[in-house]
């Protein structure tokens, strides 16, 4: 039989939180950002739970032609456009609009000879110092890209670096607005955290177009200030495996490398089918939650290749075959949020999906 370890997609989930990104950004229309895979989950099996979003945003062309492929006719949004002219050619084929952030993408533009006009999305660099314009260069490019025949509109576009902190948007927001004084077109720059946070209260932040992309996935933007159940969110994967076998410890007994951890009393030790070869992360502590047949638990010792040890202690009925949730959805309407178990290992949610290995078998399932 298999090794018993699978992840699970959870497309009512994926539904529920695109819906609850509407919710909180009323009359602005949502993209659903799909870059690294859908955040680990595979576009293909989130697919069904995002069709309700009004665009797919990624970051290159291989996964938006995936999106093509299921079907999907509406917007895409390559997030770092175009990385070579020749990208264009496939960008006119299949409708893709794509993200103006330096001046060679502008020239790549001007020289690209096409019979369908492109949407441009035109990044202000407000604080983020990633990619975009400066505000000083902003109008000048945009003044460009609106003499090209190729180009048919031109939304206008930023980045918030701050969105999940203290330091908030308003900063930003006040240098977006400055920067496009006065410039038609529609706007962007509301991500995961300034839509849960912000959107609702200022149309500033909202925009036109918001683009949710962790929150989409079941993990708060803002944690450890606020978790997924304040910002009324749902996981959207599981990672589960069942226990292997089980030790009998005394007092003074080890377990795993490096005997990192000692027994301060008899103890029975669950041995896990899961390991960091399966995405889950090698630093997790002692401590570390799991929930063991629905029931909280705590991994101890050191996370090896293939296995993690997990202390039964609160689970003494726990059994080889016992199911053990390392994040996700447990038995009985338990949940263990992803981001306690990213949070413990010093990380945070985004890396865990992504890092999901591809030897873990994975299947998308509803409960809808």
């Amino acid at each position: 039989m298999p090794r018993p370890i699978e992840a699970l997609i959870h497309t009512d989930a994926l539904a529920h939180n695109l819906a609850r990104a509407r919710r909180a950004a009323p009359d602005a229309k949502v993209w659903a950002v799909v870059k690294a895979n859908a955040y680990g989950h595979g576009i293909e099996r989130a697919y069904a739970g995002l069709q309700g979003a009004d665009g797919f945003a990624m970051l290159d062309i291989a996964e938006a032609e995936r999106v093509r492929a299921l079907d999907w006719r509406g917007p895409i949004l390559l997030l770092e456009g175009c990385f070579d002219a020749r990208d264009l050619e496939i960008c006119s084929r299949l409708h893709l609009w794509h993200t103006i952030h330096r001046e060679e993408q502008i020239d790549w533009l001007a020289a690209h000879k096409t019979q369908h006009q492109h949407q441009v999305f035109l990044k202000l660099n407000s604080g983020m110092n990633r990619l975009g314009f400066s505000a000083a260069a902003f109008r000048a490019a945009w003044l460009r890209l609106s003499g090209l025949t190729q180009v048919d509109s031109i939304t206008l576009m930023t980045h918030y670096s701050d969105a999940d902190g203290a330091r908030g948007v308003q900063q930003a927001t006040a240098a977006f607005e400055e920067a496009t004084r006065d410039l038609p077109g529609e706007r962007s720059l509301a991500n995961s955290a300034a839509t849960l946070r912000f959107a609702g209260e200022s149309a500033s932040v909202r925009g036109d177009w918001v683009r949710p992309g962790i929150m989409v996935y079941g993990s708060a933007p803002d944690y450890p200030a606020h978790d997924i159940a304040h910002w009324d969110l749902q996981p959207t994967m599981t990672l589960q495996a069942e226990i292997i076998s089980i030790q009998e410890l005394q007092a003074g007994a080890t377990v795993g490398y490096g005997s990192t951890f000692t027994a301060d009393r008899p103890m029975r030790i669950g041995v896990v089918a899961c390991g960091y070869a399966d995405g889950y992360p090698r630093l997790a502590p002692t401590g570390t939650p799991v929930l063991v047949d629905g029931v909280r638990a705590r991994m101890t010792g050191r996370v090896s290749m293939d296995m993690v040890t997990v202390d039964l202690s609160s689970v003494p009925d726990a059994k080889i075959g016992s199911m053990v949730t390392l994040w996700g959805r447990g038995p009985n309407g338990s949940v263990l949020p992803i981001d306690e178990v990213a949070h413990a290992a010093g990380t945070v949610g985004y890396e865990l999906m992504c890092a999901l290995a591809m030897r873990v078998p994975t299947r998308a399932v509803s409960s809808g």
